[in-house]
Order: structure tokens, then C-alpha cells, then sequence
């Protein structure tokens, strides 16, 4: 007679977590903390959009300045051409004249230059911006995942430190930083303008030569 074979039932632990006291749970039971979640969150998204925003104005910028320095470079090459083609020619103008063709590239050149200068401003104050927005969105962003991740235990009365880290970084600029900043925000508008001192000589000598 065969011998009864013995039976071993192994337990095996479920893996679905408890969630009895998950932190999602606890704030889901809270109506302060469930309200807090919700603010921060429509605020991370409002905060998305103008990081969006801005960002796609900056590009705009960009390419707008880049037109109009093409646009400057166009603008003298054709004028230096049609001078020196017009000094070769039997009835040119005399040498005493040279300051009419001077004059007209130097307003052009006027013109151009503030209209680069007055969009390289925006672009850098819009930049001043969104640097802003983008600490505060991560000062946001660590409070969220701070309340998921505590529950009902997170003070309510936490707010996220904005503006704090901006204020250090201001008070740390020193001496020099402030003239080296300006210099290498509006380079462009210094080179255009270098470039015009060169061009107004130029056309004399076109002329005068």
C-alpha cells in the first residue's frame, strides 16, 4: 500500500504594496494637504507655459537680430561697391563732397544699430526672466515632491523659497563683474558700431583716393 505524499503549500508574499498609510493615501484623506497638492501643481503648470513662452520669444529675438546685422552687412557691402564703382567713373563726385555719402551710411547704419541694440536688450531682460522663473519652478517642483513624498506629515505652513537663491547670487557679484556682464550682453552693438567708425574713413578715402 502506497505511503500518503506529504504536501508543502509555500506562501508566496504578495507584491502589491500596502497602502494604508502611502503618502498618496494620507493627502487623498487630507483636504488641506489635497488643496495644497493641487495649487502647487496648477502653479507648476502655469510656470511651464510661461518657461515655454518666453523661451520661444528668445528665439524670436535671436533671429530678428541676426536678420537685421545681415541685413547691415548687406546694406555696406552694396554701398561700398556702388561708391567705388562711382569713383572710377569721369564725373564722380569731388573730394570735398565725401561727407554726403558718409552722412547717408552713417544714418542708415544708425538706424540698424538701434533697432539691434533696443532687441538685444529685450532679449537679455526677457532672459533676466526666465532665469527667474526657473528657479522658482525647482524651488516649486522640490516642495511638491517633498508633500508626496511626507503625507499629512508636511507643514502646511511651508512655502516654497522663491527669489532666495537669486538674492545670494546677486550678492555674491564682485567688483569687475558688472562691466565684463555688460560687455559680453551687447558685444553685438559694439562690434556694429566699430564697424561704422571703420566705414565712415572708408568712404572718404574711396572718394578722396
Amino acid at each position: 500500500m502506497a505511503e500518503p505524499q506529504e504536501t508543502h503549500i509555500i506562501e508566496i508574499p504578495s507584491a502589491e504594496p500596502k497602502l494604508d498609510h502611502h503618502p498618496l493615501k494620507e493627502i487623498s484623506e487630507s483636504p488641506g494637504h489635497l488643496l495644497l497638492l493641487k495649487l502647487w501643481q496648477r502653479e507648476e503648470d502655469l510656470r511651464s507655459l510661461r518657461i515655454g513662452h518666453t523661451e520661444t520669444h528668445l528665439d524670436s529675438l535671436k533671429r530678428e537680430v541676426f536678420r537685421l546685422c545681415s541685413a547691415f552687412l548687406a546694406f555696406h557691402a552694396v554701398h561700398l561697391t556702388l561708391l567705388f564703382a562711382f569713383s572710377t567713373h569721369p564725373g564722380r563726385p569731388t573730394c570735398p563732397k565725401w561727407w554726403v555719402p558718409s552722412s547717408a551710411s552713417l544714418s542708415a547704419s544708425a538706424v540698424v544699430v538701434w533697432s539691434v541694440q533696443a532687441r538685444v536688450r529685450a532679449f537679455w531682460r526677457a532672459s533676466r526672466g526666465l532665469q527667474r522663473e526657473r528657479c522658482d519652478a525647482r524651488a516649486l517642483t522640490r516642495c511638491v515632491q517633498e508633500l508626496r513624498m511626507k503625507g499629512r506629515s508636511f507643514d502646511l505652513s511651508k512655502e516654497p523659497a522663491l527669489g532666495s537663491k537669486r538674492l545670494k547670487c546677486s550678492s555674491g557679484e564682485g567688483r569687475w563683474t558688472r562691466p565684463i556682464g555688460w560687455c559680453r550682453r551687447y558685444l553685438v552693438t559694439v562690434v556694429l558700431i566699430g564697424f561704422m567708425g571703420i566705414v565712415v574713413p572708408a568712404c572718404k578715402f574711396i572718394v578722396c583716393g
